[in-house]
Protein backbone atom coordinates (compact mmCIF):
# COMPACT_ATOMS: atom_id res chain seq x y z
CA UNK A 1 0.00 0.00 0.00
CA UNK A 2 1.41 3.43 -1.01
CA UNK A 3 0.31 6.38 0.88
CA UNK A 4 1.64 9.79 -0.47
CA UNK A 5 0.49 13.21 0.73
CA UNK A 6 -0.60 16.25 -1.57
CA UNK A 7 -1.85 19.56 -0.74
CA UNK A 8 -4.92 20.88 -1.82
CA UNK A 9 -6.23 23.39 -3.08
CA UNK A 10 -5.96 26.53 -0.16
CA UNK A 11 -9.37 28.17 -1.32
CA UNK A 12 -11.46 24.13 -1.05
CA UNK A 13 -14.24 23.42 0.82
CA UNK A 14 -12.08 20.52 2.79
CA UNK A 15 -8.64 22.50 3.21
CA UNK A 16 -5.96 20.37 4.15
CA UNK A 17 -4.15 17.51 2.55
CA UNK A 18 -5.31 14.66 -0.22
CA UNK A 19 -3.98 10.86 1.07
CA UNK A 20 -3.38 9.08 -2.29
CA UNK A 21 -4.23 5.06 -1.20
CA UNK A 22 -2.95 3.09 -4.51
CA UNK A 23 -2.04 4.88 -8.07
CA UNK A 24 -0.59 3.33 -11.00
CA UNK A 25 -0.45 6.84 -12.74
CA UNK A 26 2.41 9.25 -13.36
CA UNK A 27 2.79 12.25 -10.74
CA UNK A 28 1.56 14.70 -13.33
CA UNK A 29 -1.35 12.83 -14.09
CA UNK A 30 -2.17 12.47 -10.32
CA UNK A 31 -1.37 15.69 -9.37
CA UNK A 32 -4.27 17.11 -11.93
CA UNK A 33 -6.68 14.66 -10.19
CA UNK A 34 -6.17 15.79 -7.20
CA UNK A 35 -6.71 19.77 -8.78
CA UNK A 36 -10.06 19.22 -10.22
CA UNK A 37 -10.70 17.06 -7.11
CA UNK A 38 -10.10 20.15 -5.19
CA UNK A 39 -12.41 22.37 -8.08
CA UNK A 40 -14.72 20.07 -7.55
CA UNK A 41 -15.17 20.78 -4.09
CA UNK A 42 -14.98 23.94 -4.56
CA UNK A 43 -18.01 24.22 -6.80
CA UNK A 44 -19.90 20.90 -4.38
CA UNK A 45 -20.63 20.51 -1.08
CA UNK A 46 -18.98 16.94 0.23
CA UNK A 47 -22.87 15.36 -0.09
CA UNK A 48 -22.97 15.91 -3.72
CA UNK A 49 -20.81 12.60 -4.68
CA UNK A 50 -22.61 12.04 -7.51
CA UNK A 51 -21.77 15.84 -9.35
CA UNK A 52 -18.47 15.96 -7.66
CA UNK A 53 -18.05 12.33 -9.73
CA UNK A 54 -19.33 13.97 -13.02
CA UNK A 55 -16.88 17.72 -12.78
CA UNK A 56 -13.96 14.93 -12.52
CA UNK A 57 -15.00 12.40 -14.76
CA UNK A 58 -15.99 15.03 -17.57
CA UNK A 59 -12.68 17.10 -17.17
CA UNK A 60 -10.30 13.59 -17.46
CA UNK A 61 -12.33 12.47 -20.82
CA UNK A 62 -12.23 16.30 -22.04
CA UNK A 63 -7.74 15.88 -21.38
CA UNK A 64 -7.18 12.20 -21.60
CA UNK A 65 -10.02 11.11 -23.83
CA UNK A 66 -13.12 9.33 -23.21
CA UNK A 67 -13.68 6.19 -20.55
CA UNK A 68 -13.18 7.46 -17.76
CA UNK A 69 -14.93 6.32 -14.32
CA UNK A 70 -15.32 7.88 -11.28
CA UNK A 71 -16.40 7.12 -8.22
CA UNK A 72 -17.10 9.29 -5.21
CA UNK A 73 -18.11 8.70 -1.67
CA UNK A 74 -17.60 7.86 2.17
CA UNK A 75 -18.15 3.97 2.04
CA UNK A 76 -17.98 1.52 -0.90
CA UNK A 77 -16.23 -1.43 -2.75
CA UNK A 78 -14.79 -1.68 -5.75
CA UNK A 79 -13.07 -4.26 -8.09
CA UNK A 80 -12.40 -3.00 -11.34
CA UNK A 81 -10.09 -3.30 -14.42
CA UNK A 82 -8.46 -0.18 -15.83
CA UNK A 83 -5.84 0.65 -18.36
CA UNK A 84 -2.29 0.36 -17.27
CA UNK A 85 -0.94 4.13 -15.76
CA UNK A 86 -5.49 5.01 -15.75
CA UNK A 87 -5.76 4.53 -12.04
CA UNK A 88 -5.98 6.61 -8.57
CA UNK A 89 -8.12 6.01 -4.83
CA UNK A 90 -7.47 8.66 -3.14
CA UNK A 91 -9.18 10.50 -0.11
CA UNK A 92 -9.69 13.84 0.86
CA UNK A 93 -11.25 14.14 5.13
CA UNK A 94 -13.51 11.20 4.93
CA UNK A 95 -14.54 11.40 1.06
CA UNK A 96 -12.72 8.65 -1.24
CA UNK A 97 -12.37 9.16 -5.00
CA UNK A 98 -11.47 6.65 -7.28
CA UNK A 99 -10.55 7.39 -10.81
CA UNK A 100 -9.77 5.56 -13.39
CA UNK A 101 -9.62 4.19 -17.58
CA UNK A 102 -11.71 1.36 -18.11
CA UNK A 103 -10.55 -1.81 -19.89
CA UNK A 104 -11.74 -4.52 -21.09
CA UNK A 105 -10.31 -7.53 -19.68
CA UNK A 106 -8.31 -10.46 -21.55
CA UNK A 107 -10.92 -12.96 -20.56
CA UNK A 108 -13.90 -10.58 -22.54
CA UNK A 109 -11.93 -8.85 -25.44
CA UNK A 110 -14.47 -7.97 -28.48
CA UNK A 111 -14.29 -10.91 -30.25
CA UNK A 112 -15.51 -13.02 -27.84
CA UNK A 113 -18.50 -11.27 -27.35
CA UNK A 114 -20.13 -13.32 -30.26
CA UNK A 115 -19.82 -16.17 -28.31
CA UNK A 116 -22.15 -14.95 -25.65
CA UNK A 117 -25.54 -16.57 -25.35
CA UNK A 118 -27.45 -13.21 -26.28
CA UNK A 119 -30.50 -15.31 -26.11
CA UNK A 120 -31.00 -16.15 -22.09
CA UNK A 121 -31.55 -12.59 -21.90
CA UNK A 122 -34.99 -10.74 -22.09
CA UNK A 123 -36.56 -7.55 -21.72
Amino acid sequence: LQLVLFPISVTSMLEGKAVVGETDMLQTMQQEALDIAAKALDFFDVTEATEIARLIKKEFDRAYGPGWQCIVGTDFGSFVTHCYGCFIHFSVGSLAILLFKGSVGPELEADQFAALDLETVKA
